[in-house]
Formats: structure tokens, sequence, C-alpha cells
């Protein structure tokens, strides 16, 4: 997963650039889920979802931030997607409260 550049010090990104960030983390988590058969099964099995169709549903508004309620909902799915992607848990939070309107 590519990791974004961290800001410069008193440098704060747009929101739009926020959103974009947080868009492609939670695509890199989408990945992840998708590389865990297990954890593939389990979210296919709680959203509904055919696997055929995550594709279509991803462009879906609102997916993205149930993906990442997905991992927040499993701390340890949470800490082990933060550790391979590098990030802190505290991250995806913040990448999910973007997604949801509330930063």
């Amino acid at each position: 997963m590519m990791k974004s550049q961290p800001p410069r010090r008193g440098f704060k990104p747009s929101l739009a650039q926020q959103r974009e960030n947080a868009t492609n983390l939670a695509i890199g988590a989408l990945g992840f889920i998708a590389s865990e058969p297990e954890e593939l099964d389990r979210f296919l099995s709680l959203t509904g979802i055919e696997a055929e169709s995550i594709r279509a549903a991803a462009r879906e508004p609102g997916f993205l931030l149930g993906v990442l309620d997905f991992l927040a909902n499993d701390e340890r799915l949470l800490v082990v997607f933060a550790d391979r992607s590098s990030l802190a848990p505290e991250e995806i939070g913040h990448a999910r409260a973007i997604l949801a309107g509330a930063a």
C-alpha cells in the first residue's frame, strides 16, 4: 500500500486532500480484507454483497466507510492492518471520520 506523504509542519491538507487520503486508505483496507479469505467471507456475509459485486459496490457512497467500520469493529484485524500498512490505528479512525463527514 502506498503511504501518503506526511504533511509539512504547519501545513494542513485541504479537505479534498484529506478525503482523497482517507479514500486511498480505505481502498488499501479493502485490499487487505480481500487478501484474507476468512475475513473476506465474513465481510461479504455481514454486508450481503456478492464477491463479484465488490468493484461496483466500491463506487457506491458509503461503501468505503463500511470497509473502515468493519475494521474498526474488530480490534485484532484493525491492529494487523495498521501494522502491515505502517499506520497508527488512530489514523484509520481519522480516515473513517473524514469519510463520514465528521472531520
